[in-house]
């Protein structure tokens, strides 16, 4: 069973775009899905979440970034910032009271930025971050993990025609890397310092993953000095993290944040 899709709508003349957003109404603390990049609000680990909750009573937000699943825009122009901007204004729109941010790779590094954005503003608004769940959190990955991975004549491509199309296995077609992408994603790094948070934190992460590697995980819990993290390295855990005993051990995540959030005071 699919909730029905409704829009928050942002941006102003070619930056405008419309967000998919598919949310449920339930109790507190409430859900928030974070997908990954070139995914979509109807992948396994998106819709498991959803199950749980409509099981739990508990309220979510899933949404698709623009460019992504049921959202307006194309995937080739979109920037860490821009689909930051789509998670700040699903958040503004969607959500009350306390969440639980559950980000999964890319979604990873986007729910560490939405804690950082919100910290940032001078007065609260009508929802706040009480706690995050990470799933193989792709953290500076644009630098990191694309950038310096990048041979020469692929870092050359990006910069003389501004694209690059990236094979993959995890879609029909391939993953276009632009020099935009790249760029912004520099002004959006959170490795090279203490990232704060102020909730509990918990981080699941595949030893097997070939793309966001377990030492990766290592180096972000590095950086949340000052938070309660838990970090479960998953011994024979790919990237996906969707095998049935991998959705088990999400959810089981997610259900402990939630009696850790609902139980403080």
């Amino acid at each position: 069973m699919d909730n029905d899709v409704a829009w928050v709508g942002l941006g102003e003349g070619a930056q405008a775009r419309r967000i998919a957003v598919r949310s449920r109404a339930g109790a507190s603390p409430g859900l928030v899905w974070l997908g990954g990049f070139m995914s979509d609000m109807k992948g396994t680990k998106a819709q498991a979440l959803d199950g749980f909750a409509a099981a739990r009573g508990q309220a979510i937000v899933r949404f698709d970034y623009s460019g992504h699943g049921e959202s307006s825009g194309a995937f080739a122009d979109g920037t860490i910032g821009s689909w930051l901007a789509d998670a700040l204004a699903v958040f503004d729109a969607c959500c009350r009271g306390p969440q639980i941010l559950v980000g999964s790779s890319m979604g990873g590094w986007m729910a560490l930025l939405l804690v950082q954005a919100l910290r940032r503003r001078a007065s609260p608004g009508p929802a706040s971050v009480a706690g995050l769940v990470l799933i193989a959190p792709a953290v500076d990955f644009t630098e990191e993990l694309m950038w310096k991975r990048f041979p020469p004549a692929v870092k050359q491509a990006i910069e003389t025609t501004g694209r690059f199309e990236q094979p993959t296995e995890y879609d029909t077609g391939p993953y276009v890397i632009t020099r935009a992408l790249i760029e912004d994603g520099r002004d959006h790094l959170l490795l090279g310092g203490l990232i704060e948070t102020g909730c509990p934190v918990r981080i699941l992460q595949g030893v097997q993953d070939p793309d966001v590697p377990w030492q990766h995980a290592n180096a972000l819990v590095a950086r949340l000095a000052q938070d309660d993290v838990v970090l479960t390295l998953i011994k024979d855990g790919d990237h996906r993290l969707s095998r049935p005993e991998d959705l088990s051990r999400i959810l089981g995540a997610v259900e402990e944040m939630t009696d850790t959030v609902a139980a403080a005071p």
